[in-house]
């Protein structure tokens, strides 16, 4: 739970007469005065770091170069180390190779990609069989010219032309019944071929399309891997101090432990094997150390800010502001007091032991001090602290001692000398300091209180 501290100056605390040795009955009071009035909520907090990345390896391999050790202080982009993994390029190349396969043409249609064409010959009567007609004309009128009798020669020769006449039309009509079929087959071969133009061309768009999906795939996947091989140099992504291998959880691996151990002995021992897993980060990584993909190589933290993370209780959660002043104490450093500055408050609530909430208020850690004025060291991520919140503080505030405030019910009172005896008073509480009470209404500077077993005060009790 969240404690309440107040800092305030001195208050004068004028006893009453008759609150002496011969009168031990009588509770003592003390004048209502003007002072300054300071609020602090105080809670528990963890100091943190600006930035903390760990950097895992991209592919199985071996560490083939260390270049830092622990605590070293890198530079952003400075190369930490370097893996080697014959896998990782094996997968670099073979997805070069399916991306060159799928940029390969595919052609549809003729040669070239042309388009695809229909074409029948057209229907025409055969030469041959116009020279046979005409030869059968010329054998029919050279027959009649030997005949003797003029007159039937004469017949027979108007027969024959008037019939050559005759197939004359009709091969001319004939002729145009084949022009009109020629036009018909042309247009409806042209149609054909238009189809089968458009139905190829639909195919090789088709085509073209999944050509075009599969190459973003093959190159979306050299892409992947060639970025896997980069990070087979490992960079540091930001300056700080670096740690081998990952972020160290000693602290939270004690809390597990602590847990399991209270567990029966059966289950301990699969939960301690279910918890093994996650110790891995702590194995020894240095140069010729074979690494799977995904383990921790090295863990960078920016320690050129330092912040802290408190868990503020909701009973005081909705004091604290962007911007309120803080003052910390480390256990670490004895002695010692920080400054500090409210940067944001959460809203994500979590539960305590004890059933109720509190809230995440993160603050930027100052400089600090010695009692004495000497400078105090920078904390180092993870240490525990206690941090003070100035959470209100009233300048000139009419002020009564904490030890006066009775609370009764829904109510807050107090117990007011009035002719000598006792008057209840409703009152209204401004800031609350650890001594003193700012008071926003009833009662007025210069009136006198009861501050000692307020509680067992009854309504015109003697006070004099």
């Amino acid at each position: 739970m969240t404690c309440r501290r107040g800092v305030v100056p001195l208050l004068a605390v004028l006893l009453a007469a008759g609150c002496t040795s011969s009168e031990p009955h009588k509770p003592p009071v003390a004048l209502v005065t003007r002072t300054t009035v300071s609020e602090v909520v105080e809670a528990p907090a963890t100091v943190g770091a600006r930035a903390t990345a760990t950097l895992t390896a991209p592919a199985s391999g071996t560490v083939t170069r260390l270049y830092v050790q622990d605590g070293d202080t890198v530079k952003k982009g400075q190369i930490l180390a370097r893996i080697g993994s014959p896998q990782a390029r094996q997968q670099l190349s073979a997805a070069r190779e399916a991306d060159r396969q799928a940029a390969r043409p595919v052609s549809f249609g003729g040669a070239g990609g042309a388009p695809v064409s229909v074409r029948l010959p057209r229907p025409r009567l055969p030469g041959s069989l116009d020279a046979h007609v005409a030869r059968s004309f010329a054998e029919a009128r050279k027959a009649a010219r030997s005949i003797g009798d003029r007159a039937a020669r004469t017949r027979l020769l108007a027969a024959i032309d008037a019939a050559e006449k005759r197939q004359r039309a009709q091969r001319r009509a004939l002729g145009e019944v084949l022009d009109g079929l020629a036009r018909s087959l042309d247009q409806t071969l042209s149609q054909m071929s238009g189809q089968v133009s458009a139905g190829m061309s639909g195919l090789s768009a088709s085509m073209a399309s999944l050509r075009a999906a599969s190459r973003s795939q093959t190159r979306a996947a050299v892409r992947a891997a060639e970025q896997t091989v980069d990070a087979l140099v490992v960079r540091a992504p930001f300056g700080g101090v670096v740690t081998l291998g990952g972020a160290s959880s000693a602290a939270g691996g004690a809390g597990l432990g602590a847990l399991v151990s209270q567990l029966p002995a059966g289950l301990a021992s699969q939960a301690g094997a279910a918890a093994a897993p996650a110790g891995r980060s702590g194995g020894t990584i240095a140069t010729g150390v074979p690494v799977a993909a995904g383990d921790p190589i090295v863990t960078v933290t920016d320690v050129s800010v330092l912040t802290l993370s408190a868990d503020v209780d909701e009973t005081d959660v909705l004091l604290v502001r962007r911007g309120t002043p803080a003052e910390v104490e480390f256990d670490a450093v004895t002695g010692a007091t920080y400054t500090g500055s409210v940067t944001g408050v959460g809203v994500t609530p979590k539960e305590g032991a004890t059933g109720g909430v509190s809230y995440p208020v993160r603050l930027r850690l100052g400089r600090g001090a010695y009692d004495d004025g000497g400078a105090a060291p920078a904390p180092k991520p993870g240490m525990s602290a206690v941090v003070r919140l100035a959470v209100r503080r009233s300048e000139n505030a009419t002020a009564v001692p904490a030890s006066a405030i009775v609370t009764s019910g829904r109510e807050t009172i107090v117990w007011a000398v009035r002719d000598g005896r006792a008057e209840r008073r409703v009152v209204r509480l401004g800031a609350q300091g650890d001594a003193v009470v700012e008071i926003l209404s009833g009662v007025s500077p210069g009136e006198r209180v009861v501050v000692k077993g307020a509680d067992a005060v009854r309504p015109g009790q003697s006070l004099s």
